[in-house]
């Protein structure tokens, strides 16, 4: 770089840090305002309220988009809602505690379209045999596939392990892409599969799962109450 273009790329920035230190310099000026020219994105020049006007109407066009983003979520996050809402009818109106965690596996392969689910009880709880009913008396010592998991009591979602995967589905563990994982604290694990491996994701919002997991939990309570 020669010596003139060092200074001219100085003087350039000189320039350019006092414009951004006096953003209102060409409100004194409106004659210079108009006269400066400005590159547009397709090689062509536009006045220097052109391209503000341009800029401007792209960020309301971006704010417009992320707005209907928002309201989708808002939107499907009502009707999850309104199904948990749903699941928590059928327990409360089911006459058994069997009934009301044969609700909750119907509803749940129904209402959140999931093809798979398994409710898998520690300790001597008692329902009727039933292919979603998975029973292990060992507790969460028997579970070794599960201790990372169970040492944090939250919700697990994405694609399992084999093994996490065989331990919880069984037979149909070939056709669970992606999963989730709910712990029901003391009594147990519910687990919901699907055939599509991007259904259930890792950093998807876990607050529909912890309400499924207090539903269900209840249910079971229920069964040890004898009620």
């Amino acid at each position: 770089m020669t010596d003139t273009a060092l200074v001219d790329t100085l003087q350039a920035s000189d320039v350019a840090a006092y414009l951004q230190q006096h953003p209102d310099f060409l409100a004194a000026y409106p004659d210079l305002a108009a006269q400066l020219q400005l590159p547009h994105e397709k090689g062509q020049v536009a006045s220097l309220a052109t391209y503000q006007l341009q800029a401007l109407r792209e960020k309301n066009a971006g704010l417009e988009r992320k707005l209907a983003e928002l309201i989708d979520v808002a939107a499907e996050n009502e009707k999850l809602m309104q199904r948990v809402h749903e699941l928590n009818i059928a327990v409360l109106r089911s006459r058994t505690p069997a009934v009301a965690a044969r609700s909750v596996v119907t509803r749940l392969g129904e209402d959140f379209q999931a093809d798979q689910v398994r409710l898998l009880l520690y300790g001597d709880i008692e329902l009727p045999p039933a292919d979603w009913l998975v029973h292990e008396p060992g507790g969460r010592r028997a579970l070794p596939e599960f201790a990372d998991f169970l040492a944090h009591h939250a919700p697990i979602a994405g694609r399992l392990t084999q093994d996490r995967l065989q331990r919880l589905f069984g037979q149909q563990a070939a056709d669970v892409r992606s999963a989730a994982v709910i712990p029901l604290g003391e009594l147990g694990l519910l687990a919901i599969g699907s055939k599509d491996p991007d259904h259930f994701q890792p950093g998807m919002g876990t607050v529909f799962l912890r309400m499924i997991a207090a539903t269900v939990t209840a249910a079971l309570v229920r069964t040890q109450e004898g009620v």
